[in-house]
């Protein structure tokens, strides 16, 4: 087993962010590379109208994304549990906190979320899109996803607990796997090759869901062989029904937050298709907001992760003011990096929308002024991020969640709402909309931020069996007193 790195809770701040930041950054970068892929593939060999290929792809990754961020979130809570454990070198309860979060996932996915998603995968669609052409697309590659997903939810288990450890190269390594077989596998399939037939969009689905399933056994081996920094499970290993329900509890509002941010963009779908410039607004806003706006959320999720990370483990250390401290460099660090990007959004928006191979004249307009606004609007985000990161590193989930519901759903929907009660919805106003919530998130998250009570959270162990296994549980302030 390999050992938990010290670097985390001594030496340099910059250091232990560096650290962690670069590879989860990269990691986020290289997961996000097979969407990009599919995309310029499907613009490329799909030809319909104002990129309807492009289009429900769009619509359709936005609805699974819903689902996935909800479920990534609870794992949430497996990695605060995780990062504590891995500040107080207690591998034996690394591994039980994540082994039991692999158990619980794996029947709750297979039982709940497979059969739910396959048979509301259509009502979803026609919800969000009446457009004939982008609905041909989407439902079959949603269908797909749902019903053979399992280790596409999998990986960010098997990432967020090898990040929590201070490990971020393992899932670094699984993801340029994953990448590689996904890259691969959707460039025979979509375009067809040989004796291939052309699938489309199709084989896009197919290329994200064959390839996760390779990384997710390969991680397994690799702690299972005892090559890894999370410890195969002692003998007798089992479920521990307190420790799920505390994973649950941290990890709810923390799903719930995901939901709520991209609910906001599953509806903002919807009212873009009725601002009057229907499959171009959407084509628009699945390359700019889901592809070229990753070149600042890949990042920023990465500072985000390394954050919670850093903060865990000095919480777990005891050294919450150095967590507090290195949470503020991660965000400096996004701010610069975005800062960056929001000058290549606005110097070059038409040639980044030309390598999607988009030619309609009305889908380069809208992508041009939707990128404008996403430059501002990732350098707030990339802020954002990284904050939230450290304040639910250290187990505080109820207020962010209470943040995403203010800024996506009475900001961004209840603006483009009220737009569109008063007659004035148009796609630039709705534009305007995503920067105006992503502004708003920013603020709300620095007040919480400058708060002081969010990483003085206390979680006490209890033993529970004759094993020696672990729980955790909250600790009041008055139990603190007494103690």
């Amino acid at each position: 087993m390999k050992p938990f790195d010290p670097d985390i809770t001594r030496g340099s701040v910059f250091r232990s962010v560096w650290k962690l930041a670069w590879p989860l950054a990269l990691l986020y970068a290289v997961n996000g590379i097979h969407g990009l892929v599919d995309h310029l593939l499907v613009g490329w060999w799909v030809r319909d109208p104002a990129n309807a290929g492009n289009a429900g792809i769009g619509v359709a990754w936005q609805i699974f994304m819903v689902v996935s961020v909800f479920v990534a979130s609870l794992f949430h809570g497996a990695n605060v549990l995780i990062a504590r454990a891995a500040g107080r070198r207690n591998a034996r309860e690394v591994s039980e906190i994540f082994f039991t979060a692999l158990a619980g996932s794996v029947v709750f996915l297979l039982c709940v979320v497979a059969p739910l998603g396959w048979l509301s995968a259509p009502a979803l669609i026609a919800w969000l899109t009446d457009d004939a052409g982008v609905r041909a697309h989407a439902l079959p590659y949603l269908r797909i996803l749902f019903a053979l997903g399992t280790p596409v939810f999998l990986m960010y288990l098997f990432t967020g607990a090898f990040n929590a450890c201070g490990a971020p190269k393992t899932p670094l390594f699984l993801a340029l796997l994953n990448t590689a077989l996904n890259v691969l596998v959707s460039a025979l399939l979509i375009p067809g090759w040989g004796i291939l037939t052309p699938m489309g969009t199709v084989g896009a689905a197919l290329g994200t869901v064959i390839a996760p399933a390779v990384s997710c056994a390969a991680a397994l081996a690799l702690i299972l062989r005892g090559r890894a920094i999370i410890p195969p499970p002692a003998r007798g290993w089992r479920i521990r029904g307190k420790m799920l329900s505390l994973i649950a509890a941290i990890g709810v509002p923390s799903g719930i937050q995901g939901v709520l941010l991209n609910l906001g963009g599953v509806a903002l779908m919807a009212y873009i298709a009725r601002a009057g410039q229907g499959g171009a607004a959407l084509a628009a806003y699945a390359i700019c907001y889901a592809q070229l706006f990753s070149l600042v959320t890949w990042v920023a999720l990465g500072l985000r992760s390394a954050a919670g990370a850093v903060m865990g483990q000095n919480i777990g250390a005891g050294q919450s003011a150095r967590g507090r401290q290195a949470v503020r460099t991660a965000a400096l660090l996004g701010f610069c990096w975005s800062g960056g990007i929001a000058l290549v959004f606005w110097a070059a928006a038409r040639p980044l929308l030309g390598l999607f191979g988009v030619q309609d004249p009305q889908t380069l307009e809208l992508g041009e002024a939707l990128l404008y606004r996403l430059g501002p609007a990732g350098m707030a985000l990339a802020v954002t991020l990284a904050l939230t990161g450290g304040i639910q590193g250290a187990g505080e989930t109820r207020r962010p969640m209470m943040i995403a519901f203010v800024s996506q759903i009475l900001v961004l929907i209840g603006g483009s709402h009220l737009l569109y009660e008063a007659g004035l919805l148009n796609t630039f106003r709705l534009w305007d909309m995503i920067l105006a919530a992503q502004v708003c998130r920013l603020l709300l998250t620095v007040y919480l931020f400058r708060l002081p009570h969010w990483s003085e959270l206390v979680f006490e162990t209890d033993s529970l069996g004759t094993h020696g296994s672990q729980a955790a549980r909250p600790v009041s302030a008055e139990e603190r007193g007494k103690a």
